[in-house]
């Protein structure tokens, strides 16, 4: 099974967790690591993935996201489909960043897209393209499969 965490995903654990929702999908997102390092699920990650972190002004957040890279099975890069997949996500009101994560996801075969983004949550809901999930609803999805 193959997914791709955004951004946002990948920054829950560094978020105040004094909010039990922040607290639940740090867990879950701690979880579904493991899940990456065993091997029992597959890594996807992008340029635009690079791109986000960088600009992440905290170096122990950026080292510690940027590490993940070494796990990953695909490293997308901007591409013409990538571009064309991310343009149509944009007319449907996602954001240009975001359309670009989706679309790379989408381009690495991913099943699944993980966000705790709420707007990307409810615009992909009901998606054909790809699984958008939160990380506990992943949870949720791999336990029943395992």
């Amino acid at each position: 099974m193959r997914i791709y965490l955004d951004n946002c995903c990948f920054n829950r654990p560094f978020d105040d967790q004094s909010g039990i929702k922040v607290k639940l999908e740090t867990d879950a997102k701690l979880f579904v690591q493991a899940t990456i390092r065993s091997g029992r699920t597959e890594l996807a990650w992008s340029y635009i993935l690079d791109f986000e972190n960088q600009a992440n002004p905290f170096f122990e957040r950026r080292y510690t996201i940027e590490k993940w890279k070494d796990l990953c099975i695909v490293d997308i890069e901007e591409n013409e489909r990538v571009l064309a997949t991310a343009r149509e996500y944009l007319e449907i009101g996602i954001k240009p960043k975001d359309a670009l994560h989706v679309a790379c996801a989408i381009e690495a075969n991913c099943e699944y897209f993980l966000t705790t983004d709420v707007g990307i949550l409810k615009k992909f809901k009901n998606s054909t393209d790809i699984k958008v999930l939160d990380p506990i609803e992943f949870i949720n999805v791999i336990e029943k499969q395992w």
